[in-house]
């Protein structure tokens, strides 16, 4: 298991720094903390809603590990590990009554299931929606009974709910295919989707959830994949995820710039994802002490600021300017 880059990074800053050797030691101390995290992240949907194609688009999955669950219940159900990110890949509805009943009790097993620490072992759910079928029945069987019932109290920040194939809700047609986006009445239509979703789910759990849209991208065989909102769609994952634990995803998305390129013009997503990097840096690395100013000093302009553009940036968008608004944000904080 190589280690993360902005890990290395990090050290080798403090390392070279004049900082007195106490105010390294607590650095060091935080640092190895932060490296030790790891997130869970579950990955279902009905059948055909497009999970393997998110996932290959989205994740470093040449470098996976693959693994299924060693409960009986959830033998169906992937394991791949990249790194410190862990993905569970469950089957969701949709492939009969009897399979159904086994899928949703392997999927309540193991969102039931415990780390460590006594807390959840499932951070996030990702349910990703065909958007494409006029029925999504199934889907909200699968929300509504399975999943939303087995988050906690907490099951506002344990969930995402992503309609998947944009560019065929209205059956391909209202999608700029050149331009690899959806033209405004397909953007009315997506949005009213997502509303109703929000809705839906809200009338029968009493959760308010806030759906977004994308597309994984489809492709034949002489074709690259092209996906739409996905860098919004990490976006999201990733402003779910526990402060400590975000820098999971910063060496394990995918190194392919096609896969980020195209996306609504309603934020600029890369910065986002990039700030939510950088504050987890600051915030986990300030732990115990008074060492706010040292971390400026040390992380703002240096190797770490680069390290986060280089890596992160190669995922979700152009180097420069993910380094530009590292280094921006990095000097907003002091």
């Amino acid at each position: 298991m190589h280690e993360s880059n902005i890990f290395k990074d990090m050290e080798n800053d403090v390392n070279s720094s004049n900082i007195d050797e106490n105010t390294k030691k607590k650095l060091f101390a935080n640092i190895l903390n932060l490296k030790k995290q790891k997130i869970n992240l579950m990955i279902t949907g009905a059948t055909g809603c497009g999970k393997s194609s998110t996932i290959n688009a989205m994740f470093n999955m040449d470098v996976a590990k693959v693994g299924i669950g060693v409960d009986p219940e959830t033998m169906e159900i992937k394991k791949f590990e990249l790194d410190n990110l862990i993905l569970w890949d469950s089957p969701g509805l949709g492939d009969g009554k009897e399979k159904d009943i086994q899928h949703s009790k392997g999927i309540i097993s193991k969102l039931n299931e415990i780390d460590e620490n006594g807390n959840p072992l499932i951070d996030l759910v990702l349910i990703i929606l065909d958007g494409g079928s006029r029925d999504l029945g199934t889907s909200y069987e699968l929300i509504n009974s399975v999943i939303i019932p087995n988050l906690g109290e907490k099951a506002k920040d344990r969930i995402l709910i992503a309609i998947n194939q944009a560019d065929v809700a209205m059956k391909g047609r209202h999608w700029d295919y050149e331009n690899n986006k959806p033209l405004p009445k397909l953007v009315k239509f997506l949005e009213e989707k997502v509303q109703s979703v929000k809705n839906r789910v809200k009338e029968a759990t009493g959760v308010d959830i806030e759906p977004i849209y994308y597309s994984a991208g489809f492709k034949d065989d002489d074709e690259s994949q092209r996906p739409y909102n996905l860098s919004k769609l990490l976006y999201f994952i990733v402003k779910n995820t526990p402060m400590k634990k975000r820098l999971a995803y910063v060496n394990n998305t995918s190194k392919d710039q096609e896969m980020w390129s195209d996306s609504d013009e309603i934020k600029d997503y890369t910065a986002e994802i990039q700030k939510s990097f950088v504050e987890t840096i600051v915030e986990t690395s300030k732990a115990g002490g008074e060492i706010g100013k040292e971390i400026g000093d040390i992380l703002g302009m240096g190797k770490t600021g680069e390290a986060i553009g280089r890596v992160a940036g190669a995922a979700v968008g152009t180097v420069k300017s993910v380094i530009s608004s590292v280094g921006s944000f990095f000097s907003s904080f002091w």
